[in-house]
């Protein structure tokens, strides 16, 4: 699930945190805190996953309430039960990989019942709501695209919920929240065709799991040589490296530190990631300028013959 898109980001991040905290800050904190923060985003990826059952979990109660109380209407004996007999909710609400998950981190949008009560009025309230209950028919591909649309257009969207998340964690932002949604919409599809892998894991290999570690260090290692070269081609393209913003100088680095040393990483992919990023993260005109130092960047090293990948 945490891909090294993802990875990068968070490398980033936690470097630009690192470089304004020194020497409080030491490697190991920030290479402790870069861990935190990837293990902190898969968990968001399951309290993504828990947010259908638990708000389908409250319908099914007020249902009951409807029925029990003192004048039922013919409508309160006899409900419209389609959207709390959701089939892809009934899969995720019995799938004993999320549920030990959530057991052992205690993963519940429970103790916040406000929030859960105002995320589901607007979704029975929305257009995807009532023509999903207006249909006859159900499947468990329409339960999962009614999910899957919800997800994307409702929750993700609400400014409520960018508020609960950031609450419940430092390391939760807006941005990691409709990045790990996509892998959640990913799975809910892997759900509906039946996978027997539709929990994606937290790594998708070995290589992965260790690329955050060793890019962070290999950051750090080679920052002085890094920064020199990025200041040499700033100062032969008439640029002020005095300028240069913090972010940009961290992205730059992280990026020669990739192309240095991860060989099976072809340039052109370092190359358009870490320009997508300086666009994403810092400023108006971070994209233009990142691109054209770190073209120039790999130009030098490959006639100094210290890049010899393609």
């Amino acid at each position: 699930m945490i891909n090294r898109v993802l990875i990068r980001t968070k490398v980033v991040q936690i470097l630009y945190s690192y470089m304004l905290t020194r020497p409080e800050c030491t490697l190991n904190k920030a290479l402790k805190d870069l861990d935190a923060c990837l293990e902190k985003t898969y968990e968001l990826y399951h309290y993504l996953m828990r947010l259908p059952v638990e708000l389908t979990h409250i319908q099914e109660m007020r249902l009951d309430e409807a029925r029990n109380k003192y004048l039922p209407t013919e409508e309160d004996l006899h409900p419209n039960t389609k959207f709390v007999d959701n089939r892809l909710v009934a899969a995720l609400a019995d799938n004993e990989q999320l549920k030990k998950f959530a057991e052992d981190h205690t993963v519940t949008w429970n103790d916040d019942p406000i929030f859960e009560r105002m995320m589901l009025d607007k979704v029975l309230k929305s257009d995807l709501y009532h023509d999903y209950m207006a249909e006859d028919e159900g499947s468990m591909d329409a339960d999962s695209q009614l999910w899957q649309q919800l997800m994307k257009q409702v929750i993700l969207t609400d400014e409520n919920m960018s508020d609960a998340i950031e609450q419940r964690s430092l390391f939760w932002s807006e941005d990691d929240m409709n990045l790990t949604g996509q892998f959640v919409c990913k799975t809910f599809r892997r759900l509906a065709d039946r996978e027997d892998d539709a929990i994606m894991p937290m790594y998708k290999d070995e290589e992965d799991s260790v690329f955050g570690k060793e890019l962070f260090q290999a950051s750090v290692t080679q920052m002085p040589e890094n920064n020199a070269l990025i200041d040499e081609l700033v100062t032969t393209s008439r640029w002020d490296k005095d300028r240069i913003v913090l972010m940009d100088r961290i992205i730059m680095c992280t990026a020669l530190a990739e192309l240095r040393t991860f060989d099976k990483i072809p340039t052109a992919v370092t190359l358009n990631e870490y320009i997508e990023l300086a666009k994403n993260f810092s400023t108006s005109g971070s994209g233009q300028f990142v691109n054209g130092i770190l073209n120039n960047a790999v130009k030098q090293l490959r006639k100094e013959g210290k890049l010899l990948k393609s």
